[in-house]
């Protein structure tokens, strides 16, 4: 894409008001499995914990993935992770293809 993206016109307290929600959203729907939002969009709960660091969060992985969780990361997965099915792991497959080479 030449030009500038309009999203880097959006001021960054806006940006952050809006990611704090999505994050609030996420944390209250333990429903919405990271392995199937992975099938549907090509990112999950974990993709924001790397996210947040590469744009220079000091925590480590475990920290940022308890901030993005709300919780320990252990503790997140063992009360709300369920096993993928086979059928959700080639969906997951086949979406992160669709990433161009990122997530």
């Amino acid at each position: 894409m030449t030009g500038t993206d309009p999203l880097d016109t959006l001021d960054d307290a806006q940006a952050a008001a809006a990611f704090r929600r999505l994050v609030r959203h996420l944390r209250n729907r333990h429903d919405a499995q990271n392995i199937d939002l992975m099938g549907l969009a090509g990112f999950c709960r974990n993709c924001l914990s790397d996210w947040i660091r590469d744009a220079g969060y000091q925590g480590d992985k475990m920290e940022a993935r308890a901030l993005i969780h709300g919780m320990p990361f252990d503790e997140w997965k063992a009360k709300y992770q369920t096993e993928a099915s086979p059928e959700q792991m080639a969906r997951m497959e086949e979406s992160l293809k669709k990433n161009g080479g990122t997530h």
